[in-house]
């Protein structure tokens, strides 16, 4: 008894001091959001100040003030929010589609034609830019939304992620609802659509992060300031001659927002989605 005792008393520390260390690191790993936010509240000056204020004495919001004012933010905000949300729309219908092929239906070179596919995935994306980019400007899409958008459709990730719930999902579902006569498009859409949700909502949020990011390609194709997106506007201010510096970590925060609150949407099926995918029946 006392034995037993020992062990639960010696786990109970143990998930104390996990538990702090988990702390520690999370505290560290917010505490750049932190800085930036309280900076954007700043003046200038009180930036880079030695030592620093860890909270801003005065608090102003003119430096999002002349953001919206003096920059075209917030259509820089809608290209990028267009542009990520559409583009991850449609690599989860392509997505979705593809990887129910490559999972469900029979067909010849199948296996080879997923590897070939996938393989795609190995060759990064800075390699293809200029290729890409004459294949864009020859189809008049430069300083386009759809010079934006398809290039990120054309991706297998997408396909690969989808393809291991699909694998997830008894082939018996499928065989009852051919018995029951439904078709194969109402099988995928009514039946093994709902059983991936999770994975559905993974890709989304990796999806939308990366188009998102993807500052390259934006630079390249939206030539136009009107065509800018929020992460290429904002490395102007940051390429300023203007040494304001809370001024661009404003600019920072407010390309930084959209993305916490995407994945504060859609943890829970971000966390799911990974979960699943681990797992293979």
């Amino acid at each position: 008894m006392s034995h037993k005792t020992n062990n639960k008393k010696k786990m109970e520390r143990f998930d104390v001091l996990s538990n702090a260390v988990v702390f520690i690191f999370a505290i560290c790993s917010l505490f750049p959001l932190y800085w930036l936010f309280t900076s954007s509240l700043k003046n200038s000056s009180d930036v880079v100040k030695m030592p620093p204020d860890w909270w801003p004495r005065t608090i102003t919001f003119d430096n999002y003030v002349d953001i919206f004012k003096s920059q075209p933010a917030l259509r820089w905000a809608f290209n990028s929010l267009f542009v990520s949300g559409v583009s991850t729309i449609l690599v989860i219908v392509v997505g979705a589609m593809a990887a129910y092929a490559f999972s469900k239906l029979k067909f010849k070179g199948r296996n080879l034609i997923f590897v070939i596919f996938i393989s795609s995935l190995m060759i990064p994306k800075e390699i293809m830019i200029v290729p890409l980019f004459r294949i864009t400007q020859e189809f008049g899409m430069v300083n386009s939304y759809n010079g934006m958008i398809w290039p990120n459709v054309a991706t297998a990730f997408g396909v690969f992620l989808l393809k291991g719930f699909f694998d997830a999902t008894p082939n018996a579902l499928r065989e009852a609802s051919r018995i029951d006569g439904a078709g194969e498009w109402r099988t995928f859409l009514q039946i093994m659509l709902p059983i991936v949700k999770p994975g559905i909502g993974a890709l989304f949020i990796l999806n939308f992060v990366q188009v998102w990011n993807d500052y390259l390609w934006q630079l390249v194709i939206g030539q136009e300031k009107s065509m800018k997106t929020l992460m290429v506007g904002t490395a102007t201010l940051m390429q300023d001659l203007n040494p304001n510096f809370a001024y661009k970590m404003a600019g920072a925060t407010v390309a930084a927002i959209p993305m916490l609150l995407i994945f504060l949407l859609f943890q829970r099926y971000f966390t799911q989605g990974m979960t699943a995918g681990a797992v293979k029946e």
